[in-house]
This record gives C-alpha cells, sequence and structure tokens, in this order.
C-alpha cells in the first residue's frame, strides 16, 4: 500500500499542473482553444482608429519652408469637428505683404511715367512725321516746277526729292518700330505689376491657414518634435518645417483592430468573418466585428521570431466610447 501511495502522488501532481495550464483553454501561450467543433482562433491586436487626420505643415508659398508655432492645443484635448488645434506665426508673412505693396507702389508709379514717356514721344515722333510730309510735298512741288529748267537743276531736285522720301520712310518705320517697342515694355511694366498684385493676394489667401482646424471630432495627440534631442512633443514657441506632422485626431466614432494570424491559420480566415472582440481592461464585454482585410504577404512576427504572420484588420461594427486608440484587445475569430 505504501509503494502505491508513492507513486499515485507524483502523477496526480502532474494531472493537476495539466489542467491548471488549460484552464483558459490555452497552453503555454498557445493562441488558439480547442471545442468539440474544432479550432477557434484567439489573436491579440490593438485598436486604432479608421479614419486618422495628420496635420502634415505644407510649404506655404514659395518663401515659407519653416513656421513657428504661436498656439497649441494639449495633447490628448478631445476636440469636435471644425475647432482650432494650432495657430502658426503670420508674422514673416505680413512683413512679406508690406514689403510687396510698396513694391507695387512703386511698379504703378513707374508704370504711370512709362504711360506719360511714351505718349510725349509718339506725339514728337508723329511731329516728325509731318514735319517730313510737309518737306517731301515741298520737294515734290520744286521737283515739277524744275521740268522746263536745265537738267542739271532737275537732276539735283530729284535728289532732294528723293532725300525727303527717304527720311519721310525713315521717320514712318521708327514710328512703327517705336510702338511696337513701347507697346512690350507696357506689358512687360503691367505684368510686373500684376504679377506683384498676385503675390500680396496669394500672400493674404495664406493667412487663414495658419489656423489649423480639424475637420474631425476625436482626440488630439501631438507629434514627437524632431528637431529637439529629447524627443519631446511640440509645443508653443517650436519651429515646424515643411512636410513635418504636427499632430494627429483619430476620428473615435469608427474603430478597427490591427492584428494578425499565424500562416497556419491564414486559410481559416475570410473576409467578412464575424470577430468577437474583447478589451482586455473588459474581457466580459464583447464587441462585433468583421474581417475587412487580409493581408497578401507574410512577414516575421518579430525580428527575431521564426513565427511568420499574415496582417488582419479587423473592423468594429458599432462605435463606443469606450474604445479607444492603443487600447489591446483580443480577437476571437467565430
Amino acid at each position: 500500500m505504501k509503494r502505491i501511495i508513492k507513486y499515485t502522488l507524483p502523477v496526480s501532481f502532474f494531472i493537476l499542473l495539466t489542467l491548471s495550464s488549460c484552464k483558459d483553454g490555452t497552453l503555454f501561450g498557445d493562441a488558439k482553444k480547442e471545442t468539440s467543433d474544432g479550432t477557434i482562433i484567439v489573436e491579440t491586436g490593438e485598436l486604432a482608429a479608421i479614419n486618422s487626420v495628420s496635420f502634415v505643415i505644407p510649404r506655404y508659398g514659395r518663401n515659407w519652408y519653416e513656421m513657428k508655432i504661436i498656439g497649441l492645443l494639449n495633447h490628448g484635448e478631445v476636440v469636435k469637428k471644425g475647432d482650432s488645434v494650432a495657430q502658426l506665426d503670420p508674422a514673416d508673412i505680413n512683413k512679406y505683404i508690406l514689403d510687396r505693396e510698396s513694391n507695387l507702389e512703386t511698379q504703378l508709379a513707374a508704370l504711370e511715367k512709362m504711360y506719360v514717356e511714351q505718349e510725349n514721344r509718339k506725339q514728337e515722333s508723329e511731329s516728325r512725321i509731318k514735319n517730313e510730309l510737309a518737306s517731301y510735298d515741298l520737294k515734290k512741288i520744286e521737283l515739277e516746277a524744275t521740268r522746263f529748267e536745265s537738267d542739271r537743276q532737275q537732276q539735283i531736285k530729284k535728289m532732294e526729292f528723293e532725300q525727303a522720301t527717304i527720311n519721310l520712310e525713315k521717320e514712318k518705320k521708327i514710328f512703327e518700330l517705336s510702338g511696337k517697342i513701347n507697346e512690350n515694355n507696357l506689358k512687360i511694366q503691367e505684368i510686373r505689376v500684376e504679377q506683384i498684385r498676385k503675390d500680396i493676394e496669394d500672400a493674404k489667401a495664406l493667412l487663414p491657414s495658419l489656423t489649423l482646424r480639424t475637420p474631425v471630432s476625436g482626440v488630439f495627440q501631438t507629434e514627437v518634435n524632431p528637431q529637439d534631442q529629447t524627443r519631446s512633443i511640440y509645443k508653443i514657441g517650436d519651429n515646424i518645417y515643411a512636410g513635418n506632422n504636427l499632430a494627429n485626431v483619430p476620428e473615435l466614432a469608427f474603430m478597427k483592430v490591427m492584428t494578425q494570424v499565424n500562416e497556419t491559420d491564414f486559410l481559416k480566415i475570410t473576409l467578412n468573418q464575424q470577430v468577437a472582440v474583447r478589451l482586455d481592461a473588459l474581457p466580459k464585454v464583447v464587441f462585433d466585428g468583421e474581417v475587412t482585410y487580409i493581408g497578401k504577404l507574410c512577414r516575421l512576427k518579430e525580428r527575431n521570431s521564426r513565427q511568420k504572420v499574415f496582417d488582419v484588420e479587423v473592423t468594429i461594427q458599432k462605435p463606443d466610447d469606450r474604445l479607444k486608440p492603443g487600447m489591446t484587445v483580443s480577437c476571437e475569430f467565430l
């Protein structure tokens, strides 16, 4: 009897240890639960917003690729659609507008001066043409009056008439060419003026866009400043460059789960498959989900791991205020 007890206790202990390991349907971290109907796949994942707006700073015009932050909403603050979340400093743009407006006045004065000078030159040219035309008519009459005079006198008058003709044609040509030159000069100056006006209008149009407003409701999340050696988030007084992301606003009404499935379970997952989603914080509450994306490429689960997985996205069917981006969930693929 003693010998039987000696061998029975270790066996019982091993059975209890095994049952304890299988208490929740998992064995040493395995993500599957065995049932009478087959294998139910359970994977962990992380909540994310389906729609998230990023405030990437654009290049404002041709001149401003760096802006100073003079107003910024607190990180984590709840915002509604249309709320102002950040304000960029308009000082440089306002200075540019003042400089261009001053330049515009100068160029307008130059344009008016050009109008007057060209009109004066035009009148002078017309006056010279009239004088040459009068000389031409006089030489023509004199040439006709010498038809009864000597050949030498006729030859002289003929040459004088030809010279008057050349002078008249010359003044007419000068008038024509001057008109074209003046017209081109006016166009250049008018284009210069219009370009300055357009620069002023474009700069003024930028001012409202320096107030950043959120197009969706959600939570304001400030990004890390890459220029800061301490890797702190952006704050008032920081400079931000064009192309850098200032903040994000995830829309909390529509959430999804970013998860993955083992390559051995890939063929068991289908689009529109129903999923029971549970928050780690609320394990007894089930949120209805649906598979909306299955990755086409297999990847390593972790850098130093040999396990390969496929990325899967599960969309939560109904909005719920308890669902927040970044929360850990478990997905039971039904």
